[in-house]
């Protein structure tokens, strides 16, 4: 859409805030899933998603501009700008790694093969006029449960549905971006499209070492994911602490993207054509522009601003509330595994990252990661699920 379109009408602050969260958020997760799955196809709706975020952020800067009246109501908006920016800059880096793929700038195309088990799959799918899906909603499909893909978002019409629930209807001509192991999603390809689904061949690897700059990539993905989470966080709970975090995973994605350039410089002097590496190198400088924007979001409350309480409530009525939660030594949760108490299946919510007592974290835990009292769970899910995990830990959601 050409900017140019866009023109100023009442719209709701909070509603286009909140939905410049969950848009900020699915382009990350999409660029780098794109990235690791050489799909032209998902970079394209990466693309396409940018152009809806250009389109949010310029109706919030005028709304807000509309809003300020006075001195006083320009010093409480000034963060929400802030925020505001911030998003537009994951959207601007998220669109240029997905160039990365669409304009074969230089990734190993070997890349895929290196891709960890846990590593989930990202597909871009057009339900079909009489698919067994259209016309019908998730929950009646209650695919995640059946087959274990998730529809984690929809293209209708130029129109976008982000985190889709039970009640969302699949329509005929729906493009659907379907996440899932390869094996599941197959089926569920082949039953939306009418086509079979032919995953890429793996190629082999010229790069001794490609796993470990694939393991890399995915680490990138999982900490800008958490970063921006938690900066979202810390505006929701007004909590400098949640913050702080932020502070300490900008620095230490800095860090790994040192380590991920020295990386792609060795690795360019034992290929034939270094060329073939660029997109490594487009990568890293992307995932550092994420994590500083995630600082930005969380700014505010870093210099001791009172968040504006447009921006908290867009946080909470989000697609996906983020919560934060202490484990105590006697909740049924403490010394067990999250698989073991099947906290997912059982609450809803999506245990995104653990920050252990002494300070450690575990980003993207899995079923058999265990843990303990005083461990603080960052999770993500509805409303419902936060208070049904809460429970479960023992603990109070919110700035623990």
């Amino acid at each position: 859409m050409d900017p140019a379109d866009v023109e100023y009408e009442p719209v709701s602050v909070k509603a286009v805030l909140a939905e410049m969260k969950d848009t900020a958020e699915l382009l990350i997760d999409l660029s780098y899933s794109a990235v690791l799955h050489g799909s032209d196809e998902v970079a394209a709706e990466v693309l396409e998603l940018e152009e809806r975020m250009d389109v949010l952020q310029m109706q919030a800067r005028m709304s807000l501009l509309m809003a300020a009246r006075s001195p006083e109501d320009a010093e409480a908006l000034a963060p929400v700008l802030g925020v505001v920016g911030a998003a537009e800059k994951i959207s601007d880096a998220a669109g240029d790694i997905a160039k990365v793929v669409l304009e074969d700038i230089g990734v190993p195309e070997a890349m895929r093969a290196a891709i960890p088990e846990a590593v989930e799959t990202v597909v871009r799918a057009q339900v079909v006029v009489g698919s067994d899906y259209a016309g019908e909603t998730l929950g009646d499909l209650n695919l995640e449960t059946e087959t274990g893909v998730r529809v984690i978002a929809i293209r209708r019409a130029g129109e976008w549905v982000v985190n889709p629930d039970r009640n969302t209807t699949l329509e005929a001509d729906d493009v659907v971006l379907l996440r899932g192991t390869e094996t599941a999603l197959s089926t569920v390809y082949e039953t939306a499209t009418g086509d079979t689904y032919d995953p890429p061949e793996p190629v082999d690897s010229s790069i001794d070492d490609l796993d470990r700059a694939v393991d890399s990539i995915v680490l990138m993905k999982n900490m800008s994911e958490l970063a921006v989470d938690l900066a979202y966080g810390s505006v929701l709970f007004d909590s400098e602490g949640v913050a702080e975090e932020v502070v300490e995973l900008e620095a230490e994605v800095d860090a790994l993207k040192s380590r991920f350039e020295a990386w792609v410089l060795r690795a360019a002097a034992r290929v034939d054509d270094p060329i073939s590496l660029r997109g490594l190198v487009h990568l890293a400088s992307a995932t550092e522009v994420i994590s500083d924007a995630a600082l930005e979001i969380s700014e505010g409350v870093l210099r001791g601003l009172d968040t504006h309480p447009v921006v908290a409530a867009a946080v909470e009525e989000s697609d996906e509330v983020i919560v934060r939660v202490t484990v105590t030594a006697d909740s049924r949760l403490a010394d067990a595994s999250l698989g073991d108490l099947k906290v997912k299946t059982e609450t809803g919510m999506r245990v995104i990252a653990v920050r252990r007592g002494d300070g450690d974290w575990v980003i993207s835990p899995g079923p058999e990661t265990t843990v303990h009292g005083d461990d603080v769970l960052i999770a993500k899910g509805t409303r419902a699920g936060a208070s049904r995990l809460t429970e479960l830990a023992g603990g109070e959601a919110g700035d623990s």
